[in-house]
């Protein structure tokens, strides 16, 4: 009898494995100098966490992401009956209707978490420990920022767009390379999520900095809510004396 793994465990558990095995190139590519925004050490030096609690932190948000996913795919999916796969094109339609909602459901509560400060203090600010952002610290959050943003936003885009469960596997999967990337802290010239996205790995760095703190909210897709509700801070990349690249705010006249 063939073993038959269902698309709703592969879209539950594959985006966790693409995670770490992205994470692991990026950390590859870190040790060229030329590529980073921010020199070798600076994690160690600027980020308030250990890398011992950005993983713990970020274990534990993949356990509930695991099983947050595993219970919405028993309550919609059809016991016994895979759904009957879409069209490329409509797939194609569900997969940008997807994009466009876990966007706004991002932007809104991201940026409310800056906003009012209570959250900020004691949720938010967890994330923003990690001043030099790297690949694998991308989902380290307070685990209640990670359950509201994440897990039911990843939840609300499948379930709104009309996806299957397979579609969802490709969905989840890309809107994971795209977090891993966006806090890489790798300027890839060559990269086609860097290349094709102005919300890239350059345009994130600046939101975790000070002075871009209470910018560039949106993620992991698109920076139209930023120029919409006036949250679009301008930047520049240069290259950094010493090698590599530095991403700066653009000052207003």
């Amino acid at each position: 009898m063939a073993f038959v793994v269902s698309d709703e465990v592969l879209s539950t558990y594959v985006p966790v494995v693409v995670y770490w095995v992205f994470s692991g190139i990026y950390g590859l590519l870190g040790y060229l100098e030329g590529c980073r925004l921010h020199p070798k050490g600076a994690e160690e030096e600027e980020n308030v966490a250990s890398k011992l609690q950005v993983l713990r932190g970020v274990l534990l948000q993949q356990v509930v992401q695991i099983a947050v996913v595993t219970l919405m795919m028993k309550v919609v999916g059809d016991e016994g009956m895979a759904p009957q796969q879409p069209s490329f094109l409509v797939c194609a339609c569900q997969f940008l209707i997807a994009m466009v909602v876990l966007d706004l459901w991002q932007y809104f509560g991201h940026r409310y978490m800056h906003v009012n400060k209570f959250l900020y203090k004691h949720i938010h600010s967890k994330h923003h420990a990690l001043v030099v952002p790297y690949a694998w610290g991308s989902l380290y959050n307070h685990p209640l920022e990670g359950l509201l943003l994440d897990t039911i936003g990843g939840s609300l885009a499948f379930l709104l767009s009309g996806m299957t469960p397979r579609t969802s596997i490709y969905f989840f999967s890309f809107a994971t390379i795209k977090s891993v990337d966006m806090h890489s802290g790798l300027f890839l010239r060559w990269n086609p999520l860097q290349v094709c996205f102005r919300n890239n790995v350059a345009y994130h760095d600046i939101h975790h900095q000070l002075k871009g703190n209470k910018f560039n909210y949106a993620q992991p897709f698109f920076v139209s809510w930023d120029f919409i509700f006036g949250t679009h801070m301008p930047f520049t990349v240069e290259e950094r004396k010493g090698g590599g690249f530095e991403a700066r705010p653009v000052k207003d006249d």
